[in-house]
């Protein structure tokens, strides 16, 4: 398929995959640490029936970061100028993990442009919280982005990509992500490439801790209470193995949310489905976007 790119009105150039297909457009939101190329399961099976799209979100794989971004509505606002700038309209949105909250901040400003969202192993509608061991205790966030860029575990993750440290990062994946299943070598390699893409580690740490769109304080900050605005019906799919998104973060969601937003347990599944039970996952969102 290849990448194709786009230059916003920012400024900024998002680079995206395309996979032709019928009528019905789905657009695909990648998570941290990856890009539109961990999409490649979905895009390589998912109907012929769907025209697929997967975008790197500003920072990742062949976008421009120019400008950092300092919450999710960032995110959400170049995916707004995307799709207004290749004229798309009335399409399917699917986040995986940030790329859940960024879907879901999307389809709560700009209501009308999506129909259907799906969110796999997506972060809370009340966002990630970002802590230090002390703070865990207290269950208190960190509060700014210099707080984040100083903590130990950002800056071990940032060490791996300053020194391209392939290893270290296979580590963090298999003790976290591929705890079930991992993908085949040659496959995982690539996904490895893919990683070392991203430019914006700590804001985008920054940009969970903060975001909240539920009607609830989640201890650093208010909520803007736009979930509650989200109408369109909603599938959240969650791993019963996830140790990157925990239970309590999709009962969140679902409570958030409210009746138009459905739930499917994945078996023997962690963070990432597509690897996991990618049969399943193509199964259960062919059928919800019917």
């Amino acid at each position: 398929m290849g990448l194709h790119y786009v230059t916003l009105p920012n400024g900024e150039t998002i680079a995206y995959q395309k996979r032709e297909g019928g009528d019905q457009t789905i657009i695909l939101v990648h998570g941290n640490m990856t890009s539109s190329k961990h999409w490649d399961v979905l895009l390589e099976s998912l109907s012929p029936k769907f025209t697929l799209i997967a975008i790197d979100m500003r920072g990742f794989g062949g976008s421009t970061y120019h400008q950092r971004i300092t919450c999710i509505k960032d995110f959400s606002d170049d995916l707004k100028a995307f799709v207004d700038t290749l004229g798309l309209k009335q399409f399917h949105l699917i986040g995986w993990s940030t790329g859940g909250a960024v879907g879901m901040q999307f389809v709560a400003d700009y209501p009308g442009d999506c129909e259907k969202l799906v969110l796999l192993a997506s972060a809370s509608t009340r966002g990630y919280p970002f802590y230090t061991s002390r703070l865990a205790r207290l269950n208190r966030r960190l509060l700014t982005i210099r707080d984040i860029e100083r903590d130990g575990k950002t800056q071990a993750i940032q060490t791996l990509y300053d020194t391209g440290n392939r290893k270290g990062l296979k580590s963090v994946w298999d003790s976290l992500i591929y705890t079930h299943t991992q993908p085949e070598p040659a496959r995982y390699e690539e996904y490895v490439d893919d990683m070392l893409t991203q430019r914006n580690v700590a804001d985008v740490y920054h940009a969970l801790n903060h975001f909240n769109i539920s009607s609830h304080s989640n201890g650093l900050t208010e909520g803007t209470g736009q979930a509650a605005s989200i109408r369109i019906p909603v599938l959240v799919l969650s791993g019963d193995r996830d140790l990157v998104v925990p239970r309590h973060m999709t009962e969140e969601i679902l409570a958030d949310l409210g009746s138009n937003a459905q739930h499917v347990l994945l078996h023997n599944t962690g963070h990432s489905a597509l690897i996991d039970c990618p049969d399943t996952v193509t199964k259960v969102i062919e059928d919800f976007l019917e």
